[in-house]
């Protein structure tokens, strides 16, 4: 079973992924982070971040893994590394780099190929995996995302700085020549402004559990 999971920065997808993965059993994805992982390489050789031919390059010698749900490229794991305001400045124009979107959509196909999943990302029901069982689109206000980043703590940004990145980020990914977020036409929206990260999961999972029960059925 494949549960591609949809919608901007900021929106808890990986938060909310992840939870709904322990409650089902399903191995979570966060392709964001294969994104991450490549602009991680870039800055850690030096490499130009306007240079894109030199970007692509990189990308496609990179080894990606999944071991036990985490992200390991070449060898190293990565997962704690992917979230600094360094890379979140940089990720969304590395990954409007075409070469680069096929090479992470390829490394996802074969890292995930014969296993159950739930994926999210910003084009994951629209082009990744657009034959996915269950398609959903998470949303939610700027202000609300905003929010949601700023108590995480994580960041040393303030409040005001997070939003305006949050915007940035969105008119980035909406205008992408490939791999724009898009809302897919047979997935199901969810606004989650008003909805605590419980009440989204359990729509999501009640959601999984019925075409489970489907399947079963057929």
């Amino acid at each position: 079973m494949i549960v591609a999971i949809d919608g901007p920065a900021g929106v808890g997808k990986s938060t909310i992924t992840s939870l709904i993965a322990k409650k089902t059993g399903l191995l979570y994805v966060n392709s964001g982070n294969f994104y991450r992982a490549v602009t991680f390489f870039i800055l850690k050789r030096g490499l130009s971040l306007t240079d894109e031919q030199e970007i692509i390059n990189t990308a496609e010698k990179l080894d990606f893994k999944l071991v036990n749900g985490r992200l390991f490229v070449e060898g190293l794991d990565l997962d704690d590394e992917l979230h600094t305001d360094i890379i979140d400045s940089h990720v969304a124009a590395v990954s409007s780099i075409i070469g680069v979107r096929n090479v992470v959509n390829n490394a996802l196909h074969t890292t995930t190929k014969n296993l159950d999943i739930i994926v999210e990302g910003r084009d994951i029901t629209t082009v990744v995996f657009p034959h996915a069982d269950i398609k959903i689109y998470l949303d939610a206000s700027v202000e609300t995302r905003a929010k949601r980043r700023w108590s995480q703590g994580i960041s040393d940004l303030s409040f005001k700085e997070i939003k305006e990145a949050i915007k940035k980020r969105d008119d980035i990914d909406k205008n992408k020549k490939e791999g724009s977020l898009k809302i897919s036409s047979d997935a199901l929206y969810l606004d989650t402004s008003d909805l605590t990260i419980d009440q989204v999961c359990e729509k999501v999972v009640g959601i999984i559990k019925n075409c489970n029960k489907s399947i079963q059925e057929k």
